[in-house]
């Protein structure tokens, strides 16, 4: 962990979003199972804090099989009614349902392209974008290329993919490098 007077993102204040933002948030991922973890989790996302989802994650990945899409794509109408009784996750039954049908499209996307990760770092052209802002207010909600990813998911059959969510997620895996120039992560990534 960074010495306590090193300088970070000013969003990054709990000691939770801290670990999150000196540890992930940012970092380049090309796993597929871990892309299609914050795919999941950036949908549960909308409407609320990403440290709500954050404190909530554990309960998430036990919930959720660890995020294997595999067993989340086969999930019934009675693993839905079981997650809407879950206290431990965010209980809305759209979001829930998304869930299982993102699994189900995104394992179409890996058969079509051979892994998820060839698949959706080409709306960046394979390279991570970094950007270089001085202020949290000079972060965009969106791009042109998560509004390109947003539509082409959708197109696929992905739900809660909106062009908003999509930003969120390149920048948690690193597709977009948003840490401000003065955070002592920008130039590490």
């Amino acid at each position: 962990m960074p010495k306590q007077d090193t300088r970070r993102c000013e969003w990054a204040r709990s000691g939770l979003m801290i670990r999150y933002h000196d540890t992930e948030w940012g970092v380049p991922v090309h796993d597929d199972r871990m892309l299609f973890e914050p795919l999941v989790l950036q949908g549960f996302q909308a409407g609320l804090s990403w440290e709500t989802i954050l404190k909530k994650r554990k309960n998430f990945r036990k919930t959720f099989g660890n995020f294997n899409a595999d067993k989340i794509a086969s999930y019934t109408e009675k693993d839905v009614k079981r997650l809407l009784a879950d206290e431990g996750i965010i209980r809305n039954k759209l979001k829930i349902e998304a869930a299982v049908n993102n699994a189900q499209r995104f394992l179409e996307v890996q058969k079509e392209f051979g892994s998820f990760d060839k698949y959706i770092w080409q709306f960046v052209g394979y390279r991570a974008i970094k950007n270089s802002f001085s202020s949290l207010s000079e972060l965009p909600a969106q791009t042109t290329e998560s509004g390109v990813m947003s539509e082409d998911l959708r197109k696929r059959g992905f739900r809660f993919a909106g062009p908003t969510i999509c930003y969120a997620m390149m920048q948690a895996v690193g597709m977009a490098n948003d840490h401000l120039v003065h955070c002592f992560r920008h130039n590490k990534i």
